[in-house]
C-alpha cells in the first residue's frame, strides 16, 4: 500500500493507519540511531514550523525546537497571550495566514471543550500540515514516544499487562489527553490494557467503546476497574498519573466538573500513589512510565520515579526523535 505523508494533519493518531504508524516509528528508531552517531539530517532545510502555545511546556516545545533545528529548519514559538487570537482571531484566519507563511503549523491548547475544536478547525483551512502538541482530548506526540519506547524496552507489544493508573497529584488540574490517547492506541498493538481510577474519574464512554473495538480487532484487551491493586498485580508496564475528573455528557464534550484543583473528592484518594510496595507486586521486570512532569511525592514516590525500574528519561528522550518523524514525513514525506 502507498502512503502518502507529506501534507497530513497528525491531530490524533486515530487518524493514522497501522500501516502509516510503523512507519512513523521505522523513521524515529532511524533518526534516534542517527542523532546518537552525529550524522546531519536536514531533509527540512529552510523550512519553518509555527509553535502555538496556549499553555506551559517543557518536552513538547523542546522536542519540536530542537527537532526542526537538527533537521535543518526553524521553529517559531508563539506565545498565543501575545498574538491577535487574544483579541479573538479565528482559528480560520490564523491558519491560513500562518500556512501561507511557512511550512507547518503546531499547536497547544488543552481548554476542554475547545482545545480539539479549534485544532481541527485550523485544519480544516491550513494549506500546511497541522500537528497537535496536546489538546483537551488528545495527545499523539506522546502516544507515539510511549509505544516506540515499549518496543524498545520489550521488543514487541504483544500480551504486554499495560495498566494507566490514577494517581493523587496537587500541582494541576490535569487533562485527560494523556491516558484517552493511551488507552485508544496500545490495543491496537495486542496489548492487554488496564485502566484503573476511582469512581468519579471515569473517560468517556465513547472512549472505552473505541478502545474496546479496537482490542478486538488487534488481539487486545481492555479492563476498565476501581481496583489499584489488580492494575498493578503481574504488570509489565505501570503509568500512574494524574488527570482531572470532568463531569461528560454522552459525547464527553461537556465543560463542567470539579473546579479547584484540591478538593475533598480528590482528598479522599490520597492513597492512590504509586509506591515501592504496590511495584513489588507487579511483574518482576515492570518498567514505570510518565508522560512528566510527575508531581512527586503524590503521584509517586522518589524511589520509585528515581529507581531501577523507570524509564521516564528514555521515555522523554524519545519525545524528540517522534517529534522529528512527525515533522520529517507530514512536512518533507512523499510516501513509501
Amino acid at each position: 500500500m502507498q502512503t502518502l505523508f507529506r501534507g497530513k494533519h497528525f491531530v490524533t493518531l486515530r487518524d493514522w493507519s497501522q500501516d502509516e504508524v510503523e512507519t512513523l516509528l521505522r523513521v524515529s528508531m532511524q533518526l534516534k540511531m542517527d542523532f546518537a552517531m552525529g550524522k546531519i539530517n536536514d531533509m527540512l532545510k529552510n523550512q519553518t514550523i509555527f509553535l502555538m502555545f496556549f499553555e506551559q511546556s517543557t518536552r513538547t516545545r523542546n522536542s519540536m525546537e530542537a527537532g526542526i533545528t537538527q533537521l535543518g529548519g526553524h521553529a517559531h514559538f508563539l506565545d498565543t497571550s501575545t498574538m491577535q487570537v487574544s483579541h479573538g482571531e479565528t482559528a480560520k484566519d490564523t491558519a491560513i495566514i500562518l500556512g501561507r507563511m511557512g511550512h507547518a503549523i503546531a499547536c497547544r491548547y488543552c481548554n476542554w471543550g475547545y482545545g480539539n475544536k479549534y485544532i481541527n478547525e485550523m485544519a480544516k483551512w491550513s494549506p500546511v500540515p497541522v500537528m497537535n502538541l496536546q489538546c483537551d482530548l488528545y495527545h499523539p506526540m506522546q502516544a507515539i514516544a510511549d509505544l516506540m519506547t515499549i518496543h524498545e524496552k520489550f521488543g514487541t507489544t504483544k500480551k504486554l499487562k499495560v495498566s494507566i493508573i490514577w494517581a493523587y497529584a496537587e500541582s494541576h488540574k490535569k487533562p485527560i489527553s494523556v491516558p484517552l490517547s493511551q488507552v485508544l492506541f496500545f490495543p491496537r498493538f495486542g496489548m492487554e490494557v488496564v485502566l484503573a481510577h476511582p469512581k468519579g474519574w471515569e473517560l468517556p464512554d465513547w472512549v472505552i467503546a473505541e478502545a474496546k473495538a479496537n482490542a478486538e480487532r488487534y488481539g487486545g484487551s481492555v479492563t476498565v476497574t476501581d481496583d489499584e491493586a489488580y492494575a498493578y498485580k503481574d504488570a509489565h508496564i505501570v503509568i500512574p498519573k494524574n488527570w482531572g475528573n470532568w463531569v461528560t455528557d454522552q459525547t464527553g464534550l461537556t465543560t463542567t466538573g470539579a473546579v479547584k484543583v484540591v478538593d475533598d473528592k480528590l482528598m479522599a484518594h490520597k492513597a492512590w500513589k504509586c509506591t515501592e510496595e504496590k511495584i513489588a507486586t507487579a511483574d518482576r521486570d515492570v518498567v514505570y512510565m510518565h508522560a512528566l512532569p510527575a508531581d512527586r511525592n503524590n503521584e509517586v514516590e522518589d524511589s520509585v520515579i528515581d529507581g531501577p525500574h523507570s524509564i521516564v528519561y528514555d521515555e522523554a528522550e524519545n519525545r524528540l526523535h517522534t517529534a522529528k518523524a512527525v515533522m520529517a514525513l507530514t512536512m518533507g514525506g512523499r510516501g513509501r
